[in-house]
């Protein structure tokens, strides 16, 4: 969705023509797959981290635009919500100690973000969900004015013909706060609630060959990934579930009737239903299932552009991926006239800290390296409903919820990864080259955090409980904790380690 859309409307023709030019599309793709050389070069990755802005009342602060334009970067961008910008930093490669120095640039990057937002009168939160955000902050007039959201939210409202219903219904995830269920039900009238989702994407370019063997092992790790970093409990003031962020986002960008749902129609933000044997799998299944939201299409023949010697854009075939979901999501793209393709994991939230981000992305990338050159792969010997149900049980229950693992049985994931899946990634990423240091480092992170048993959420959580049993109502504990949260996260100490008040 990063490109731009100028058009508003759209005719039955134009959806016609869409249809074929997605095709066509399609046929070159599986063409240059077979014939045409892909980037195959060192191992690039690629981090982008949506963020929050907040006032000094700890709501949420609609001053996007006036931020991006005193940060002035290139590598800042405008978000879905007018609280919300996007940090993309440069691909990068994996090996030696480069994302050491990620995280210093991770740190030099919102350290300028901050006190620029403190120059127009705003916070910065690295957070799943915004916890303060109400009811009334989400409406159309909270959307940026960019016009490919709008035209996003007119689309999307469009083919769903009624107001965006959420219906979360919640437990207590960290299972030991002894309190009932809360339930959350509301309808708004815009696509503003999707805008309360803020995560961290990782990218890695991988070559179209072993690119199946990479997205399976991608969604084998889905649900360990939330487990240890589940980062959303509240929205709305509800406390929901581990990670509401998946509830949250599956049900804002819902374009279907409740009809449609019954019928298995599938919806657009899709964790899949097979393991695959080739990224056209996916893209195939993108075709075949879902009809377009914004059908533009350009007067190239990316056939003809093949046939002469270019490097097609394929543009129709990514705009219409980039409106599709995915959790793990296939990405074309064209760097440098070189065509290459790449593995985009949406799993994960954003923050609390640069340190807690960079670990998570390695824990990620070693892992991915380590299934994938397994003698007997993962998925061979695993369901792939069983890792739809992994998924679903860590957004809920967080490190409370067992997992299913071939070999383990069900396991609770602090003991899968402290007895299992560490001394993997540490492997993996030997094998990519990564320092000792570097590994040692941030996956020790991610050892502290299972021994203790702290994610972000488990704090908010506690931290929230631990001010309610002061005598705090919902709203005024929500703003306490996400004032300590704002402090701790500043600070860039392991979220394993940050205190409970007493």
């Amino acid at each position: 969705m990063g490109q731009d859309v100028d058009r508003r409307t759209f005719s039955r023709r134009d959806r016609q023509q869409y249809r074929a030019k997605v095709q066509r599309c399609l046929d070159v793709l599986a063409l240059m797959l077979r014939e045409h050389p892909f980037a195959h070069d060192e191992p690039m990755t690629g981090i982008e981290v949506e963020l929050n802005l907040v006032g000094r009342d700890f709501e949420p602060s609609l001053t996007g635009a006036d931020v991006l334009d005193a940060i002035g970067s290139s590598e800042f961008q405008s978000e879905l919500g007018r609280w919300n910008l996007e940090l993309n930093l440069p691909p990068r490669p994996l090996p030696g100690d480069q994302w050491r120095h990620l995280e210093h640039q991770l740190l030099d990057e919102l350290a300028v973000a901050r006190a620029k937002a403190r120059d127009c009168g705003a916070l910065l939160a690295v957070i799943g969900i915004l916890p303060t955000l109400e009811r009334r902050h989400l409406v159309p007039d909270a959307l940026s004015p960019d016009q490919r959201y709008e035209m996003l939210n007119e689309q999307m409202l469009n083919a769903r013909g009624e107001p965006i219903r959420l219906d979360i219904a919640g437990d207590d995830p960290s299972g030991k706060h002894g309190v009932e269920p809360e339930h959350l039900t509301a309808d708004f009238d815009s696509i503003a609630p999707e805008a309360a989702c803020t995560s961290m994407q990782l990218h890695l370019q991988v070559h179209p060959d072993s690119f199946a063997g990479y997205w399976n092992a991608a969604q084998c790790l889905a649900g360990v990934q939330l487990a240890v970093a589940a980062n959303s409990p509240f929205l709305l003031g509800s406390r929901l579930w581990a990670e509401t962020r998946v509830p949250l986002f599956e049900q804002s960008c819902d374009v279907r009737t409740p009809e449609l749902r019954n019928q298995g129609v599938r919806p657009r933000v899709w964790f899949g239903e097979r393991w695959i044997t080739s990224i056209l799998d996916l893209f195939s299944e993108n075709g075949r299932y879902f009809p377009a939201l914004m059908p533009v299409t350009e007067d190239t023949d990316p056939m003809a552009e093949l046939h002469d010697g270019h490097v097609p854009g394929l543009d129709e075939l990514r705009l219409h991926n980039g409106t599709i979901w995915r959790w793990n999501r296939p990405v074309y793209d064209v760097a440098d006239g070189m065509p290459h393709v790449r593995i985009e994991n949406r799993v994960l939230p954003a923050g609390p800290t640069p340190i807690d981000m960079v670990a998570n992305a390695l824990f990620f990338y070693g892992l991915l390296r380590e299934l994938v050159e397994a003698e007997r792969p993962l998925w061979s010997s695993m369901s792939f409903e069983a890792a739809e149900e992994n998924f679903t049980t860590a957004a809920r229950h967080g490190m409370e919820g067992p997992l299913y693992w071939p070999g383990s049985g069900w396991i609770r994931p602090d003991e899968l990864v402290l007895r299992k899946l560490l001394p993997q990634a540490a492997q993996g990423l030997r094998r990519w080259g990564v320092s000792a240091e570097v590994s040692d480092r941030y996956l020790s992170v991610i050892e502290r955090r299972c021994v203790n048993r702290r994610t972000g959420a488990a704090w908010q959580l506690d931290t929230v409980a631990a001010l309610e049993a002061r005598g705090a109502d919902r709203h005024t504990a929500l703003r306490g904790m996400l004032q300590r949260y704002l402090d701790s996260s500043a600070a860039n100490e392991p979220v394993s380690d940050w205190p409970i008040p007493a």
